[in-house]
């Protein structure tokens, strides 16, 4: 096996026995996180919530309202919490580290996109070229793509340096949990054709 090949593991358990009900898709700006956080709610059926979405009132941005029309912090709490306690969910991105520790608590799988820093900033070019024509997937509607840009440039490196690390020690410590580090962009082509295996195999065993 390849030191870069995603691995879902647990101590005295198969893979193939472990659910995927319950998803959190993590990592620093700009690699991909709703991308494929999206095919992989393709392939599985799961329903996705994209936490820059659900903190604007219909994932809409309103350049017009308080603070871009997002929900007050107990109301999102109660819509996060009230995702949690459902049945199935994919949750991507990052909204405060005490949230998102609750939800990698709550994940049965967790998914953390870690490839090298350099391609984070190239994902976050790559981003806001797109944003000039249309709304990149997993932004609120109408968000402004200048300023959402800057902001994700700001936040490549200090999430490197203070996030990285943490994430990488939590998919290490996970053992009762399917994880995946996907360190380039042949990992996440791979991670997401094993699923798609996976699936066609529990359709056919049905």
């Amino acid at each position: 096996m390849l030191a870069t090949e995603p691995v879902a593991r647990s101590r005295g358990q198969r893979r193939s026995v472990l659910p995927m009900r319950k998803v959190a898709v993590f990592g620093n700006a700009g690699g991909g996180k709703s991308t494929l956080a999206r095919r992989l709610a393709e392939i599985t059926g799961l329903p996705l919530f994209v936490t820059d979405v659900i903190q604007f009132r219909d994932g809409r941005f309103r350049a017009d309202a308080a603070d871009g029309g997002r929900l007050s912090r107990d109301a999102y709490e109660r819509l996060h919490d009230d995702i949690l306690g459902r049945d199935a969910w994919i949750i991507d991105g990052f909204d405060d580290i005490a949230l998102a520790w609750k939800r990698f608590e709550a994940a049965d799988t967790l998914v953390h996109i870690d490839l090298p820093v350099a391609l984070h900033y190239w994902g976050v070019t790559k981003r806001l070229a797109q944003g000039l024509f249309r709304t990149p997937g997993g932004w609120p509607q109408d968000a402004p793509v200048w300023a959402s840009s800057l902001s994700s440039y700001r936040v490549v490196w200090p999430c490197h340096r203070r996030l990285t690390p943490r994430y990488r020690r939590l998919v290490a410590a996970a053992t009762s949990k399917r994880t995946y580090r996907l360190r380039s962009h042949s990992d996440i082509r791979c991670f997401l054709r094993s699923v798609e295996t996976e699936q066609r195999a529990r359709r056919e065993a049905a």
